[in-house]
């Protein structure tokens, strides 16, 4: 049996006993929550360690010490990647942006029971959030995990990013032909030529990769388009 913590070590990322008995916890409402709800079709908790809470934690490989960084999570689900990280970076000021309502609840079930602060959840679509002086281009990193195509995501993501700040998707192995096919919309939107890093979660044949695109000027004000329209008609 992989131990997701040892795993996590190989890449020179320690967890405290606090840190541990945090994703304990969260574990165990995942699991709970799950009888009730389609949060994950991963159901074994060796499973869920490493496939979710191991691969959420590889992002920091990018974004380094997210301790005082903004960071909003769109489509997050059940807190992936948004809520791991928040857990090993305690100051993180953190968005999570889902639009399943029943999901929300969930996370706001796990930022209660785990006592996290700076933590905001919005059942929201990021079409509209987007567009809300609130949230449009706050933010150091604006990430992704599967959540839709690299152009449609690129609309997604770019707009919540300051400039100087970047998105981060979590990606196939088909990451490399996404971004190709996307270059032009990334550009239109403010964003540099993407930068790619393998990952290799344990007990997954295929890797994956972590994508990264820094905002390099203000994202037109027309993106993103009204909800729907980013996946229907992609750029």
């Amino acid at each position: 049996m992989i131990n997701w913590i040892d795993e996590l070590s190989h890449l020179g990322i320690e967890l405290s006993s606090e840190i541990q008995q945090q994703f304990d916890r969260y574990l165990e409402l995942l699991i709970e929550w799950n009888g009730r709800m389609n949060l994950t079709a991963v159901r074994e908790p060796e499973a869920i360690q490493l496939r979710h809470f191991y691969d959420s934690l590889t992002c920091m490989q990018v974004t380094k010490d997210l301790n005082d960084c903004s960071l909003i999570d769109v489509g997050t689900g059940a807190g992936f990647p948004g809520l791991p990280l928040k857990i090993l970076f305690p100051d993180l000021n953190l968005t999570l942006v889902e639009s399943v309502a029943k999901k929300t609840q969930f996370l706001e079930a796990v930022v209660s029971a785990l006592s996290l602060e700076g933590v905001k959840i919005f059942s929201e679509r990021a079409e509209q959030l987007g567009q809300d002086g609130r949230f449009r281009e706050k933010y150091d990193w604006a990430v992704g995990r599967g959540v839709a195509e690299m152009r449609v995501l690129a609309e997604l993501l770019l707009p919540f990013c300051c400039v100087g700040g970047k998105m981060l998707a979590q990606k196939g192995e088909n990451a490399p032909t996404e971004a190709a096919a996307a270059q032009n919309a990334i550009q239109l939107l403010g964003g540099s030529t993407p930068e790619f890093y393998k990952v290799q979660v344990p007990e997954k044949e295929t890797p994956h990769y972590l994508v990264i695109i820094e905002k390099q000027k203000p994202t037109p004000k027309k993106y993103p388009r009204r909800v729907g329209m980013p996946a229907k008609r992609p750029l």
